[in-house]
């Protein structure tokens, strides 16, 4: 079981002022992080083990260090985090990321994008 100290992610420290991501939005991958971490998915070491490797692989490839590259980079961990743990194979993460693209799309300005509307 895990404990609450072991949940806590610690606040997401913004930089000089500005907030750590561009749009509200973004920010919803670390409350998927906070809530797979509680339901045990996977561990809060290994969600910040893996945002780190993509942090590190972002840097070395010459990316910016700002909101966009993070928010790429905790995307990629917490996609990569999901497929190893094995309820969703690549290919099912894939299909719904593209239903939810579909969705989007068919979804006009101003309103609620509905999952259904990528079928």
């Amino acid at each position: 079981m895990t404990t609450p100290e072991e949940l806590h992610l610690g606040p997401l420290a913004a930089r000089d002022g500005e907030p750590a991501f561009d749009e509200p939005w973004q920010a919803q991958v670390l409350a998927l992080a906070f809530a797979l971490a509680k339901v045990e998915v996977f561990t809060p070491a290994q969600w910040s083990d893996a945002l780190g490797a993509e942090l590190r692989r972002a840097a070395d490839q010459g990316k910016p260090d700002d909101q966009d590259t993070y928010y790429a980079a905790a995307l990629t961990a917490l996609e990569g985090l999901i497929a190893a743990d094995g309820r969703v194979s690549a290919d099912g993460l894939s299909a719904r990321a593209e239903q939810w693209r579909r969705a989007y799309l068919n979804t006009p300005h101003g309103q609620p994008v509905e999952l259904s509307a990528g079928l």
